[in-house]
């Protein structure tokens, strides 16, 4: 987004993310991106928090692994809903800040937007890596600057039961929701 803003683009954030549970993260993480917005007048679109939609989708893919099937379910419902929006609100592209994760498959991401924007023949989906020239160090750098809340696991329960699983199997603490994992002083 910071990119964004510096090349002068002029973007609407669109907020759609049944996946995210609990309830507490997704307000969290909802929050923030108001946050963000506010702080830099970008406009903000809330849309529905449609979970048992998100639910209904991904059953019989509970233990599918990260990266899998239910993630390329996930994308391209958020990306299908994003791309309805902005096809009825005049925008003519559409993109996503997903891939600036080094957890995420940026392939994966870019495939369902591009299949979600075909849907329209005026839209395109604009690929962008984000994660070239340092993206994800300068992700965490204005995060930690900003006091964004840092989220631990990618969003969806099941996510979360994973990477619980795998962090008391490592001798760590489980994710504790709403908590700040770095330093103050940072």
């Amino acid at each position: 987004m910071e990119a964004m803003l510096a090349s002068g683009i002029d973007y609407t954030i669109f907020f759609y993310n049944p996946n995210i549970h609990p309830l507490k993260e997704y307000e969290l993480r909802k929050e923030e991106n108001i946050r963000f917005a506010e702080q830099f007048g970008v406009p903000f679109v809330d849309a529905d928090y449609d979970k048992d939609n998100w639910f209904e989708r991904a059953r019989g893919m509970e233990w599918e692994p990260e990266r899998g099937v239910r993630c390329t379910m996930c994308f391209d419902m958020r990306f299908e809903r994003t791309a309805l929006y902005a096809h009825e609100h005049g925008f003519p592209v559409i993109t996503s800040s997903l891939g600036i994760s080094r957890w995420k498959n940026m392939q994966q991401i870019n495939d369902c937007g591009v299949r979600a924007a075909a849907r329209y023949p005026d839209m395109l989906y604009w690929e962008f890596n984000w994660r070239k020239g340092g993206g994800s160090s300068r992700m965490i750098e204005i995060s930690k600057r900003e006091r964004f809340y840092q989220q631990e696991y990618c969003g969806c329960i099941y996510s979360l039961r994973d990477t619980n699983r795998h962090r008391v199997a490592s001798g760590r603490e489980r994710i504790e929701i709403g908590v700040q994992y770095y330093s103050q002083d940072e």
